[in-house]
């Protein structure tokens, strides 16, 4: 008889909910990505180089000029010199880097500690390397981080801890200071950090991402996480990569290797043209998807959803207690898909366990304006 390595693991609510607003016709504001395209100069790189021949495996720690112009970003936005050849590594996928890093280092019996909700592929891959994840849940209603609660969740058995700022599903953001409270509660303890940044350029309202990646003493221990395709809005290219010091990248390298070797090669060739010549690009995002998350608060204002406006990422939470209090999150965003055409996400799923009388739905404004505005006539007129 198969025995499951995973039994607690089905279909993701991100297929579900995808799937459910296919086959209602819905609008689908559930899974996270755009329904616009990337840049036209960063796609026709793509068929550029695919014609010029660049189809054979790219190097394992991905192509040097890509790895380079990561290098040239970190920095330039984070002040942090590090070598493209030993420090950075390009991987299919930001879920795929957070995989081999976990497996880099975390060993059977290890403890990771989550902060919930949290990001569904953490845990299965803890799993996976025989550890065991700590669930500690974000305080509410702003999702920051209880520090007791934290430090006495740590234990001997503690081998990582996982971060991710801008947060999702709830789009807030990790202070500076925060990092200087982790970096002194770990200080003398044998514990790694993952930092999950995917949303990186996603910071609204002027303020500034606090990365690990300038943190002197916390980068030391850590593997920084992000996403060309979330930056880029080419979600389907699955590319991604870590920056982590050279002894960490060695070690997750020699996961990798053996779990995709190497990423897309022409996808490669094409970013690396384009962050070479249009390095605007990230410096223009906070404004271009803030302008969508205004809009799309601005249209829910006259709806019965609360919310408070997202700090960060391309997801709004909204409360609809006032609307069906009756409905817990996953039967009301299934609701919203069936009877009323816009797809969400249920906050609770993001849980271990989540917190009681929970009325969180997630919605994505990653979408163009007329899908935005159509999804809020929809949602205000329930």
């Amino acid at each position: 008889m198969l025995i499951s390595k995973l039994p607690n693991v089905g279909t993701t609510i991100f297929t579900t909910m995808s799937q459910l607003a296919a086959q209602t016709g819905a609008l689908n504001l559930s899974q996270g990505f755009p329904d616009f395209d990337g840049p036209d100069a960063l796609r026709e790189a793509v068929a550029r180089h695919v014609m010029a021949g660049h189809n054979q495996y790219a190097p394992m720690t991905g192509l040097p000029a890509l790895r380079e112009q990561v290098a040239i970003k970190v920095g330039s936005l984070y002040e942090r010199q590090v070598s493209a050849e030993a420090e950075v590594t390009i991987t299919p996928g930001a879920t795929q880097a957070i995989f081999c890093a976990i497996h880099a280092v975390v060993r059977p019996g290890d403890e990771v500690i989550v902060f919930d909700p949290c990001y569904d592929s953490y845990e299965p891959a803890v799993e996976l390397a025989g550890g065991v994840c700590v669930h500690q849940s974000l305080s509410l209603p702003g999702f920051s981080i209880d520090w007791q609660k934290l430090a006495d969740a740590i234990t001997p058995r503690t081998r990582m801890i996982v971060l991710n700022t801008p947060h999702n599903p709830s789009g807030a953001l990790i202070e500076s200071a925060d990092l200087d409270r982790l970096a002194a509660l770990i200080r003398d303890r044998d514990i790694y950090l993952l930092s999950d940044e995917v949303y990186e350029h996603l910071i609204f309202d002027g303020r500034e991402h606090a990365s690990v990646l300038r943190h002197d003493e916390l980068y030391q221990r850590a593997f920084v996480v992000s996403s060309f395709g979330k930056t880029y809005h080419v979600t389907g290219w699955k590319t991604g990569y870590v920056v982590a010091p050279t002894a960490l990248s060695s070690e997750l390298r020699k996961v990798h290797q053996y779990v995709s070797f190497a990423g897309v090669t022409p996808l490669q060739w094409a970013l690396a043209d384009f962050m070479a010549a249009h390095p605007e690009h990230v410096s223009e995002l906070p404004a271009f998807y803030q302008a969508k998350r205004d809009l799309f608060c601005d249209l829910l204002a006259g709806s019965r959803f609360s919310f408070t406006r997202a700090s960060g990422t391309y997801f709004q939470l909204a409360n609809y207690s006032a609307i069906r209090s009756d409905l817990g999150d996953v039967a009301m965003a299934e609701w919203l898909t069936r009877e009323h055409g816009v797809a969400s996400i249920p906050i609770s799923v993001f849980y271990q366990t989540p917190p009681a009388e929970s009325r969180l739905v997630r919605f994505c404004f990653a979408k163009r304006e007329e899908t935005l505005r159509q999804a809020a006539e929809r949602l205000c007129a329930i």
